[in-house]
């Protein structure tokens, strides 16, 4: 593959991988059935706001990471690929720890609905829960997120460089047969612009 059509797939994918997080930090999460202190059951929901709170500020940088690497240099590519990758690690442990403690991830709705507050509490109120889809889109992704970021790393050497705006320029001095202001200063030292340079009477 060209390599700036591979710079160009990698931005696009860690765009999309961002866009990805973005949408799932704004899902429903868990589906919860707690026992109502004053009797009852009533369903809560808990959404990735709530349960991963940190992953709308992760994506929000991976998409600005991501903007940055489209005019970086060498060096400050693998610095960004390094960041990718903490960007990713971060998005797939805060999924993964909501889903090894849904009900403590979900504690901030149950508190809304029943007032009870305390993590063993909480734990004894809940009927049933079930988790969406969303939190493992977002575990995978964080995955993909942090492989994307080595990638980077591995292969934005081979990325073609940023192209100079523009070209280096050479001063050379002004001709005053063809340049009016280089003819006036001519005048000014006592020369005849008109006069050939190679005439003997040309003063020095």
């Amino acid at each position: 593959m060209p390599a700036r059509r591979l710079k160009l797939y990698t931005i696009l994918l860690g765009v999309l991988l961002a866009g990805v997080v973005l949408l799932a930090w704004t899902q429903p999460w868990f589906e919860l059935v707690i026992r109502l202190p004053q009797g009852g059951t009533a369903p809560v929901t808990a959404g990735g706001d709530v349960a991963g709170g940190a992953l709308s500020a992760l994506s929000l940088a991976s998409l600005a990471l991501f903007a940055a690497l489209s005019i970086a240099g060498r060096v400050f590519r693998i610095v960004l690929g390094v960041l990718q990758t903490l960007l990713g690690v971060s998005v797939a442990l805060g999924a993964g720890t909501s889903l090894a403690d849904p009900i403590g991830a979900s504690g901030a709705p149950i508190t809304t609905a029943t007032g009870v507050e305390g993590a063993s509490s909480l734990v004894d109120l809940v009927d049933s829960v079930s988790a969406t889809p969303w939190p493992w889109i977002a575990l995978v992704v964080g995955v993909l997120s942090a492989l994307l970021g080595v990638a980077v790393v591995v292969l934005s050497g081979a990325w073609p460089q940023a192209t100079r705006k523009y070209s280096a320029t050479r001063l050379v001095a002004a001709d005053p047969a063809t340049d009016p202001a280089a003819a006036w200063d001519t005048l000014s030292g006592g020369d005849d612009p008109t006069e050939d340079p190679a005439s003997p009477g040309r003063s020095r």
